[in-house]
């Protein structure tokens, strides 16, 4: 049996999916609500995410675990759009993703309004948008569950720390530069994803070269494209035993390291941001035995 949300680990990424991001407004309903959270919310089709609101107005503190900082880089900015309940729902088909998030909000309401959502679909088999491979630098099996899921004591063995970022590209930005300033954007050939050896400092790969941060900043992504109308990017997902891991990336992505920022941000920005921990399970429900709540 999982003692951690499965859908933190399943690979490939869904065919579909929605983030649901909900603000909280009724401490009084909180338990009624979260009787319908852990009804509703098995790990594997939906993985749900406290922030730290939440935890802080069930009187708990999950150690670790903060708002989104709002980080002013070289030239450029990450926001931060902090939500106290974040759900993700995976599936192979959108109506049903759409019936399943309205029967979720009026099933968490009042406790929760949902302020925010956006869906998501898995490209070819795990590319952005520009075409290039996501997650190529992924850890698998054992590596996976020690980069992403915390140890310690029961309530909290087994819990993930998700890092969320929303980026909207500029798809005919991009799409006007020739091929090798792409692939120096990113760090790879398009034609058969081999990382580039003369690539820029500023390239994508490099600034996030997981091995070389000490410690190691490893962490298991499962980010998918979104679109919504003539706008497009990447939902940016990303889950650690810890957020040290997305930090010191974000960070050095910025500039804030050595003066040097990401190409990345040449062709695309961040438009949200995002932390949350997600309980583990314990006998098939969410644990919530950290935040002392009795169930």
């Amino acid at each position: 049996m999982s003692y951690y949300q499965p859908g933190i680990l399943a690979a490939p990424v869904p065919s579909q999916a929605r983030h649901l991001f909900f603000a909280l407004e009724s401490i009084e309903a909180l338990p009624q609500a979260l009787d319908q959270l852990l009804a509703r919310v098995d790990g594997a089709l939906a993985v749900a995410g406290f922030g730290v609101s939440l935890v802080k107005a069930l009187g708990a503190r999950v150690t670790g675990l903060k708002a989104f900082p709002a980080l002013a880089g070289v030239g450029v900015d990450n926001p931060s759009t902090q939500h106290a309940l974040w759900v993700w729902l995976h599936g192979d088909e959108r109506g049903e993703l759409m019936h399943r998030s309205n029967e979720l909000e009026a099933a968490l309401a009042p406790a929760f309004r949902l302020v925010g959502m956006q869906e998501a679909f898995r490209h070819k088999s795990g590319h952005d948008l520009t075409g290039y491979e996501d997650g190529t630098e992924n850890p698998h099996e054992e590596a996976a569950v020690a980069a992403a899921l915390a140890e310690g004591e029961d309530g909290l063995r087994g819990g993930s720390f998700a890092a969320i970022q929303q980026w909207q590209h500029d798809f005919k930005g991009f799409a006007a530069m020739q091929q090798q300033e792409r692939d120096h954007i990113i760090g790879r050939r398009l034609s058969d994803n081999e990382e580039l050896d003369d690539a820029p400092a500023s390239a994508h790969v490099k600034r996030t070269a997981q091995e070389s941060f000490t410690p190691e900043a490893f962490m298991v992504r499962r980010s998918m494209p979104w679109i919504e109308g003539d706008k497009g990017g990447l939902m940016f997902l990303a889950f650690g035993h810890s957020l040290n891991a997305f930090e010191v990336q974000l960070r050095r992505m910025s500039g804030l390291e050595d003066g040097i920022t990401d190409g990345l941000y040449r062709m695309s920005r961040p438009i949200t941001g995002g932390y949350y921990w997600c309980p583990p399970l314990h006998n098939g429900q969410l644990d919530l035995r950290a935040l002392q709540v009795a169930k």
